[in-house]
């Protein structure tokens, strides 16, 4: 099989992939720690040789730590103040609505998958939820679908309508193990029928939302993972893996959800009128009840923001406190898509709307969940042994979004 080695740009980053199939994974919700421990008690031992041969680290993800937010600066490079993705779900100010931020109409940079499909690679976009592949598959020539919609699959808007038949698989529920394991079984799949040779596989953390990393339902998935990515590097594939996001457990002793309710306390003490936004916000109740670490206000007064937002910062659970040029300059967020503040909690908190706006009902076993600076660190891995440019940036400030340059350039000469 032939395969391109023309080089391409996308959002400035020039890319030189090598004759080589070229994955790379993002882990939805893996925090270091299940990587630790499943390593330890020997469930990984494909990934232990891939570190032993290539590389491990810890990088920055970008913020809020959210899934939308970081598979688009994956697969664009670049932060969400360039790419224009701000959450899963937004206040709309010129349409006045809240709205989902699932469309590739919200997306303000090419993606670097559509730019490797320009130069002759055949690309493929796997992705465990619907939500996201709009985005990722944006102006994109190539095979792009999910997990949660496989039987639906046509050529005309998915490029392969045989998805099942691939795979040898039905379409997995999306509150399932299979969801994400199902999307490493179809990347081997496109990969050794040749179908494709450059894949991004976009997992969910449907099972880091319900599991701690020592539960042995998570040691039993991590294995399962470990098995697909032996498959990945026995077929010649240079793989990159990280994380969108980490994960915590947000609850109380008891196991109740450890919750502020942000709208309720500005509504108590400076009168109704501003409106919360919680970004985390998408189909996927059972994973997190539209509860996270990190919202957004919409004040009813914009002259009251450092007063409101002074106020705020003192609430024991907050931790951090930001007006919009402020977030704009130190978490790279867009500015006509954020609030008047922006908000993050504490590890074990989460940040809501009103008790009104979440069902909470759906939540399988306490809460764990996700999107402030607690989770914003993630693993890095790349198969192969970077080069000394590469290891010298690694050293540095490297970010999740990285992961294709790591991947690509990092393993050349």
């Amino acid at each position: 099989m032939s395969i391109s080695t023309l080089s391409f740009t996308a959002n400035g980053i020039t890319y030189q992939p090598p004759a080589a199939p070229i994955v790379v994974i993002c882990l939805d919700g893996s925090a270091d720690e299940y990587l630790d421990i499943s390593l330890a008690f020997d469930r990984m031992p494909h990934l232990k040789k891939m570190i032993q041969q290539g590389y491990r680290g810890m990088v920055r993800g970008a913020l809020p730590s959210f899934t939308n937010v970081n598979n688009s600066s994956i697969v664009t490079g670049v932060p969400p103040a360039v790419h224009g993705i701000s959450g899963n779900f937004f206040y709309d100010a010129a349409m006045d609505q809240e709205v989902m931020m699932n469309s590739a109409s919200y997306l303000r940079a090419e993606t670097l998958l559509a730019a490797a499909a320009n130069a002759g690679r055949k690309v493929a976009v796997v992705t465990a939820k619907e939500k996201l592949r709009d985005i990722l598959s944006h102006n994109m020539k190539g095979i792009a679908f999910s997990a949660e919609k496989a039987a639906a699959a046509t050529i005309a808007s998915h490029g392969i309508d045989d998805v099942e038949q691939l795979t040898g698989q039905p379409t997995p529920a999306i509150y399932s193990a299979d969801a994400s394991l199902f999307v490493l079984r179809a990347g081997n799949a496109l990969l050794r029928a040749g179908r494709a040779d450059f894949l991004y596989l976009s997992l969910t953390d449907f099972m880091q939302h319900t599991y701690a990393p020592e539960a042995p339902e998570s040691l039993d998935f991590y294995a399962a993972i470990d098995h697909e990515l032996g498959q990945l590097l026995e077929a010649g594939a240079i793989v990159g893996a990280t994380a969108d996001h980490g994960m915590n457990a947000k609850q109380l002793p008891d196991g109740s959800p450890n919750v502020i309710y942000v709208e309720t306390l500005l509504d108590e003490q400076f009168g109704k009128g501003s409106r919360v936004i919680c970004p985390i916000t998408d189909p996927y109740v059972k994973h997190h009840g539209a509860l996270g670490s990190y919202v957004v206000v919409h004040l009813k007064d914009a002259s009251q923001t450092d007063e409101i937002g002074r106020w705020l910062l003192a609430q024991p659970g907050i931790t951090e406190v930001y007006d919009r040029a402020t977030a704009v300059r130190l978490l790279e967020q867009p500015a006509d898509r954020i609030g008047d503040l922006v908000v993050l909690s504490a590890r074990n908190v989460v940040l809501g709307r009103t008790p009104a706006h979440h069902d909470l009902s759906a939540l399988d076993s306490g809460l764990r969940s996700h999107g402030g600076r607690y989770e914003e660190m993630v693993p890095l891995l790349i198969s192969h042994p970077l080069n000394t440019t590469y290891m010298r940036k690694a050293a540095g400030d490297a970010r999740n979004f990285d992961v294709f340059d790591f991947t690509i350039n990092g393993t050349g000469k």
